[in-house]
Formats: C-alpha cells, structure tokens, sequence
C-alpha cells in the first residue's frame, strides 16, 4: 500500500527489525520506515491483544509504539530512524523492571 517516490534520492541507512535487516531512508521515522517495508508491522494491545499499525503518524493515537534500541513504548512516528538502530515490534504491554 505504501510506497516511496521514485525520485526520493536520500541516502539509505540499514535498521534492524525483530533482528531482520530493513533499510529506511535518511530523515525516515521508525514508523514510515515499516510502513514502506512491506513488512506485516503491528503491535499488539495489552489489554486485548488486538493487532494495530501506524494511524495518525502525527504522536496523538498511540497504535505505533515500538520498542527502540531497548527502550519501550517509543511512538515509532516521533523517532527518526539512525543507522543501525534496532527496533522490536511490542506484543502487549512493557514490562517494567525493579
């Protein structure tokens, strides 16, 4: 569904999605980056377990969170994408540590 322009001429840069290799686009977010994968990306709810993707990519709906080199519940439409940056796709909710 997603694709990108043909005259988009940024350089690529190699991110690592549930430890596969993907490559985005310099200035991409996390989230246009998966989008334009092709890869089946989506989350699932903590509370239901409903699948969900990307929706407003604009910070207000909350359906793209990601963890992001470690770090979880990131809004996958607020992080720009950096070379190697790992990324794992989150299957419910964050589990906190004490």
């Amino acid at each position: 569904m997603f694709k990108r322009s043909d005259q988009d001429q940024r350089p690529s840069v190699q991110i690592f999605v549930d430890g596969v290799a993907v490559q985005a686009r310099g200035g991409d977010t996390v989230s246009a980056a998966l989008l334009a994968s092709g890869r089946d990306v989506r989350r699932k709810t903590a509370v239901s377990g409903a699948p969900r993707l990307p929706y407003c990519m604009m910070g207000v709906c909350f359906d793209c969170l990601v963890t992001v080199d470690g770090v979880g519940n990131r809004q996958g439409c607020l992080v720009p994408v950096a070379e190697g940056m790992t990324i794992e796709i989150q299957k419910g909710k964050r589990e906190i540590e004490r």
